[in-house]
């Protein structure tokens, strides 16, 4: 299509010091004050769309494409306004998505024009930057909330945070922060005229990266380095985070926190700042609107004033997303990354690229699952066997050679009697309770695989869990005594090999794990047994070493010292082992199977 003179007949001056701006077509310069119309050899100003902050906007006719485009011209000349306006133009003009306007390096120009003091004869220039970029049809989300005062569907809230947060993935993935996301920074993209009631096919754009920062080492404008940018803070109240406010370290949690922010005021209709607790500064939000639970626990993440209970990447906010697809069985087509995949690229190649990208996240999540699990499992494994050894060395020193065994034996009476077997309790009871309080301690110092630390309820867990454990051990000894039927054996064997899984299970149920807290002490207890047996059959270590171990005298020998020592660190570190098997293996199967 080629614009006639038939069609429109004026152009426009976009000198903001022009008193008669607008102009006849056809015309090279304004003859009023000698402005060029016609932009870079290319561009025909048409109209005024509008103006904002250090800018004046307007369609321009685009000869080369013929098509309309935007052109935004820079009309303060104070160095900052130059500098957010050079490097929203390099940031632009860096980026390709469909989701972020398109700018050519050629689109950012300086218009130039000679000014002639007539007196003296002397001349200067003045220039205005201009910067052309695609034009998006469509709407700001703050156009779209002027029609919804009391708020927006929440499927349309999540499906623009879907889009936004792919945006942002591609952002961050070049290592650039926006810091300036709003409503009116948000643009859909709409193929006609829906009297601002969004469609599934319509596009997120966000547009206004004069705020954007790099926070990579290179190069994003020709003038500054990103050290010399980083001095221009930009803040929209109600929005910018408490870290981006106060001038501190900024990053992708920046961007999230006013995302966030963003989806809340779509949903309520009211102000973020309006929603504010005045004591606390978290939202209170949740009553205005029903949504469902998992998407306003992200939205909450995301808004969290710690900035390390914040989602950390694009990709954990899009694995939370599609969860909630899932849960809520909404017939979305593919989840949240596959519909980034088939919507964002408008190649083959540009695709695979994006399928490319998203198996690396999944990767990349898996192994740092992996070895987030390693390393909390030998924490553990460590802590636990420590703990245990230094409980047990305090309990054998306590125990035999500061008389407090003794007093605690007396105490006991000496004796329990338990279906007719004589069950003698001495000193060692001291031993089996300190190994298990050092065991919990350590166990739950790790702070390890989702715990509460709660260390008065780990040691008192510890203790009480040890005590019965070498209890039952000891019945299991004392009762072949006086049990002779074959079958009385084999139970005593069996309470002999569980008296380990007693000890570990019960500790297990002190630790503070945030769900399923029973089941997880089952599959413990049954996975220290199959250790210890293990060890046992397959002789790794000698039988000595995987038992409750009771001194024949009034004071351990050094065999009996090291033995008992060795047995309860052996027993800290299988829990420590057991714990993590069970919190990143078994309890993800059970609720792949239908847990809840």
């Amino acid at each position: 299509m080629v614009v006639h003179q038939s069609v429109l007949s004026t152009i426009h001056c976009i000198n903001p010091h022009c008193s008669s701006p607008i102009q006849p077509w056809g015309n090279n310069f304004c003859q009023n004050c000698g402005t060029p119309l016609l932009l870079n050899d290319r561009y025909i100003p048409l109209r005024q769309l509008g103006s904002g902050g250090f800018s004046k906007i307007y369609i321009v006719w685009d000869l080369e494409t013929q098509t309309e485009r935007i052109l935004k011209v820079l009309v303060e000349s104070s160095p900052k306004a130059l500098e957010l306006f050079d490097q929203e133009a390099w940031v632009l003009a860096s980026l390709r998505h469909s989701g972020i306007p398109k700018v050519e390096p050629e689109d950012y120009f300086h218009l130039r024009k000679q000014k002639i003091k007539s007196e003296v004869g002397h001349s200067t220039q003045w220039f205005l930057p201009c910067l052309v970029m695609e034009k998006i049809d469509g709407y700001t989300l703050e156009e779209i909330l002027e029609q919804h005062p009391q708020g927006c569907p929440d499927k349309w809230v999540i499906r623009w945070l879907s889009q936004a947060v792919e945006i942002l993935w591609e952002l961050h993935r070049r290592k650039i922060i926006h810091r300036d996301i709003k409503p009116s920074n948000l643009m859909v993209r709409v193929s006609q005229t829906s009297q601002h009631q969004p469609k599934k096919t319509d596009r997120l754009v966000m547009i206004d990266f004069g705020g954007a920062k790099q926070i990579g080492t290179y190069r994003i404008g020709p003038r500054e380095t990103v050290a010399k940018r980083s001095t221009t803070r930009l803040i929209s109240p109600g929005y910018s985070p408490p870290e981006q406010i106060a001038g501190g370290e900024i990053g992708p949690f920046t961007d999230f926190y006013a995302l966030g922010r963003t989806c809340i005021h779509l949903l309520t209709g009211q102000y973020p700042a309006e929603l504010e607790d005045p004591s606390t500064g978290k939202l209170k939000w949740r009553q205005l609107k029903a949504v469902h639970p998992a998407f306003a626990d992200l939205l909450d993440d995301m808004v969290n004033l710690d900035v390390a209970q914040r989602p950390a990447t694009a990709a954990e906010i899009q694995v939370r997303l599609a969860k909630i697809y899932r849960r809520k069985k909404r017939s979305v087509g593919i989840s949240s990354l596959a519909t980034a995949v088939q919507n964002s690229f408008t190649t083959k190649v540009t695709r695979l690229g994006q399928a490319i990208n998203r198996l690396s996240i999944k990767i990349s999540k898996i192994f740092n699952q992996i070895v987030e699990g390693s390393i909390d499992t030998i924490w553990e494994m460590v802590l636990g066997g420590v703990g245990g050894s230094i409980g047990a060395t305090f309990g054998l020193i306590f125990a035999y050679w500061s008389g407090l065994g003794d007093r605690i034996s007396l105490l006991a009476n000496l004796m329990f009697f338990v279906s007719g077997v004589p069950l003698k309790v001495g000193p060692e009871l001291v031993v089996f309770g300190l190994a298990g309080l050092g065991t919990g301690v350590g166990l739950t110092d790790v702070g390890g695989l989702g715990q509460r630390r709660r260390y008065w309820r780990a040691s008192f867990m510890g203790i009480i869990g040890y005590i019965l454990g070498g209890l039952c051990w000891q019945f299991a000894q004392a009762g072949t005594s006086f049990y002779t039927t074959r079958e009385d054996l084999i139970i005593l064997e069996v309470m002999g090999k569980l008296s380990v899984g007693v000890a570990t299970g019960i500790i297990t149920l002190g630790l503070g794990l945030r769900k399923h807290h029973s089941i997880q002490a089952l599959i413990v207890a049954a996975i220290t047994v199959i250790v210890f047996a293990s060890l046992g059959n397959f002789k790794i270590f000698p039988e000595l070493f995987l038992e409750f171990v009771v001194v024949s005298k009034s004071q351990p020998s050094l065999l009996e010292f090291f033995t008992s020592i060795t047995f309860f660190g052996l027993l800290g570190c299988t829990a420590g082992f057991c714990l993590g098997v069970s919190h990143y293996i078994m309890m993800p199967i059970l609720r792949w199977l239908g847990l809840r």
